[in-house]
């Protein structure tokens, strides 16, 4: 019968079967909440520890993942690095010109304008993921968001927040599997999503909410 153990060296737990064995960090050793050493263990108690660290590493693999280690096209189609929004909260939006949550631009800008853009930044992706309500070619985008709304925060190029073209950011911040918070699939234009100074994501609020609701308001206050 094969057998397996766990022996504990300095921060970290070793998981062994006969010559094998798997590094595992304190951090893990402490979630598995297992033995530091088992003797004879059965391959059904083997297995039990496969799924239990295997579903430990998943957790962490997305919780570890960041906002700040993606890029996108911006307006103009320079590719931008998420990461230098750190240190920033940052209020990621997907926008379209047709909608009826379109006036929300107004109070996005103003909330720019308030508290940005040194500890605070808002990220618009426009989308046509909703009936057809953003149309347009990102030329098209820019001068409608200038000149109707003077937006000045940073505007990425159009892309999909939903569906199999899903663009990587978003997948991120609708799946807990990805972000390791919550699930949150975008329902509509204008839906927002709160990333914290490190990356990660800490909240939502929904598409018909404005910008400067309360939740959003004392989040960005909050030291």
């Amino acid at each position: 019968m094969q057998t397996v153990f766990l022996i504990h060296q300095g921060d970290c737990l070793y998981l062994g079967v006969k010559e094998n064995q798997w590094r595992l960090s304190a951090e893990i050793k402490q979630k598995l909440k297992i033995p530091v050493l088992c003797p004879n263990t059965s391959i059904m108690r083997l297995t039990f520890l496969f799924a239990s660290f295997l579903f430990v590493l998943t957790s962490l693999s997305a919780q570890t993942k960041t906002f700040h280690q993606f890029s996108a096209k911006d307006i103009d189609g320079k590719e931008i690095s998420m990461d230098q929004f750190k240190g920033k909260k940052i209020l990621v939006v997907n926008v379209a010109s047709k909608c009826g949550n379109t006036p929300q631009y107004e109070p996005l800008e103003k909330l720019y304008q308030k508290y940005g853009p040194d500890k605070f930044v808002i990220v618009g992706f426009p989308a046509n993921n909703f009936r057809a309500q953003e149309p347009g070619t990102n030329e098209e985008i820019k001068e409608f968001c200038s000149a109707k709304y003077h937006v000045t925060f940073p505007m990425m190029s159009k892309i999909s927040v939903k569906g199999d073209d899903m663009d990587p950011i978003y997948k991120w911040l609708t799946s807990k599997s990805e972000n390791g918070v919550m699930d949150a699939p975008v329902t509509w234009n204008f839906q927002k999503f709160m990333i914290d100074e490190n990356g990660k994501l800490v909240g939502m609020v929904a598409p018909d909410v404005d910008p400067d609701t309360e939740k959003i308001i004392n989040w960005i206050e909050q030291k």
